[in-house]
């Protein structure tokens, strides 16, 4: 790992955050909580990539969206530079807004249609009244050569690219302001395999020229080794385990990582990996099991697991783990 990651003080730490969304009854109370995201924390160094993994509708999205106030948080911290993004009022937050950055998962929705790509670009500069005219369009130029779009790209639409193009233009939109954080959504999970790989390394050539740091989204946990440093896995909103790619892969901990890790195809005929396939439902976020969530569909349930929440633990350096094996 480089040493700048090992700095003192993270670049983002998060602590406890939880986003619950209301449900209304028909007089307009609340009558339920979505427990979108429950109790979930981790820790951001500058300079690399934290990828979180999870099934579909287990809260990464959520928690990327969260972090960063495009929904408001229920409770929690979030501490950007020694800064809680939670505590600020509108005006600092939005100064802040330039050193955090987002990747949208859809290219194609996440673009105004209207508004030709030189346009969509400057609009974070026109936004944080940032250079001259001028200069917010040389801007504009570089950094469309940056991510390998080309200089009359800047008078199309965004209907005249391919979703591979269109990312690009996400990406190059996230940069315009020189962020430090970058979260990415997804950012590749619309798009064909071939086209992901040039997006994954585009990804990973600008972190390296602008010292960048992640916050990496996805479902495909393929796509999170290659890109991530460290891997944080969540299930039904909460996060179940987090460690160094290597150690997450060689030694996975947690029955529903393993599960998910077993899921992967092998690429060698001649290799054969145990399949271990869950049972039962996914439990609905309106309301968790007791205990640790997960363990309706866990081969290894114990009693204590369905009454006691499993405290979060360090087996080794860096891996942390929330389960009544350890």
């Amino acid at each position: 790992m480089p040493e700048h990651l090992n700095e003192a003080r993270p670049l983002l730490d998060v602590k406890g955050v939880k986003k619950y969304f209301p449900v209304r009854g028909a007089l307009g109370n609340t009558v339920q909580e979505v427990k979108a995201v429950n109790d979930v924390s981790f820790k951001l160094n500058r300079g690399e990539t934290f990828g979180i993994v999870g099934e579909s509708g287990c809260g990464k999205s959520t928690l990327g969206r969260t972090i960063l106030r495009l929904t408001e948080p229920t409770a929690g911290q979030a501490i950007f530079e020694g800064t809680d993004i939670f505590a600020m009022n509108p005006s600092a937050l939005q100064t802040l807004r330039q050193d955090m950055q987002m990747v949208f998962q859809d290219p194609y929705s996440s673009l105004n249609p209207r508004k030709r790509i030189g346009a969509i670009l400057e609009e974070p500069l026109n936004i944080h009244n940032i250079g001259t005219p001028r200069e917010r369009t040389e801007k504009v130029l570089k950094i469309l050569d940056t991510v390998g779009l080309q200089t009359d790209h800047y008078y199309r639409y965004p209907h005249e690219f391919s979703g591979g193009q269109r990312q690009r233009i996400g990406i190059a939109r996230a940069l315009m302001v020189d962020p430090k954080l970058v979260v990415c959504d997804e950012p590749v999970s619309a798009l064909d395999v071939s086209i992901q790989s040039q997006i994954m390394n585009l990804l990973k050539k600008l972190q390296r020229e602008l010292q960048l740091t992640y916050l990496f989204i996805a479902h495909d946990i393929s796509v999170v080794r290659y890109i991530s440093d460290r891997v944080g896995v969540m299930y039904l909103g909460q996060m179940v385990e987090q460690a160094p790619t290597d150690a997450m892969f060689a030694d996975p901990r947690h029955p529903y990582t393993r599960a998910l890790l077993s899921s992967v195809p092998e690429p060698k005929l001649d290799t054969k990996r145990e399949r271990i396939v869950l049972r039962g439902e996914l439990p609905s976020p309106l309301n968790p099991p007791s205990g640790c969530v997960f363990h309706t569909r866990c081969p290894m349930a114990k009693p204590e697991c369905k009454k006691v929440v499993p405290v979060n633990k360090e087996l080794s350096v860096g891996h942390f783990v929330s389960c009544h094996l350890y």
